[in-house]
């Protein structure tokens, strides 16, 4: 198991798809009507289908997306050892987003 994850891993790092995350312009992103429009056509398609779980589980990706690029969340590890008084609020978050996909996975009727 180890050796397929580390083989994913350094796919990912060959891929450069987090320094790629990194540099986007996301005030050109929120203007851009090429990414906005189909955004929130497909909003607006899940409100119309009332289909709440899709329309949180996109808003709880997009924001845990956001919270890891924060500066908060990028110094947890700093210089290789990890910041022990962040690592309580850090959890909190990643345990209400797993809190609330649980509920709407198996709890909501």
């Amino acid at each position: 198991m180890g050796a397929i994850w580390q083989s994913l891993l350094d796919f990912l790092v060959s891929t450069e798809i987090p320094e790629q995350l990194a540099e986007v312009d996301w005030r050109g992103l929120s203007s851009n009507p090429w990414f906005m429009v189909p955004l929130v056509a497909q909003l607006g398609w899940w409100v119309y289908k009332q289909a709440v779980n899709a329309i949180v589980f996109t808003l709880l990706g997009i924001g845990v997306w956001v919270f890891t690029g924060t500066e908060y969340a990028s110094g947890l590890v700093i210089d290789g050892v990890v910041q022990i008084g962040k690592i309580l609020p850090v959890a909190g978050v990643g345990l209400g987003a797993i809190m609330v996909i649980i509920y709407l996975v198996f709890m909501r009727e």
